[in-house]
């Protein structure tokens, strides 16, 4: 597996922006379908948004649909969330996470699971003010 750790996280006004990066340790990391999740407090883990491990596919949570956009560059081994037009809603900890198996390609439904992702980074916090 890979190991995680998210960076870009912050405070930031409604309809702002802001831009996730997720740096991934291991040569495998190419091979892992990638996703990212958020938890607000009191609330479970949401999936927000996942791309197959060689970007055939993207995948998003209808609450951040023409919102976000995932990319990855694996010659970096990261991983990032563009976030636009960002909602007080949007508020949480965001969390990038790895396939538990390498070269899957599923109808999204699947990576809407956390169950699915085996490896987790440490979380990045991110705060819409209204």
């Amino acid at each position: 597996q890979v190991q995680l750790v998210e960076s870009g996280g912050g405070l930031v006004q409604a309809g702002g922006s802001l831009r996730l990066s997720c740096a991934a340790s291991g040569r495998a990391f190419g091979s892992y379908t990638m996703g990212w999740f958020r938890q607000a407090p009191g609330k479970e883990r949401e999936f927000v948004a996942a791309v197959t491990w060689n970007s055939a596919n993207t995948y998003y949570a209808d609450s951040v649909k023409g919102r976000f956009t995932i990319s990855r560059d694996n010659a970096k081994n990261t991983v990032y969330l563009q976030m636009n037009g960002l909602k007080p809603e949007d508020t949480a900890v965001y969390y990038c996470a790895a396939d538990r198996s390498q070269f899957t390609n599923y109808r999204g439904i699947y990576y809407a699971e956390p169950v699915n992702f085996g490896s987790w980074g440490q979380g990045t916090q991110v705060t819409v003010s209204s």
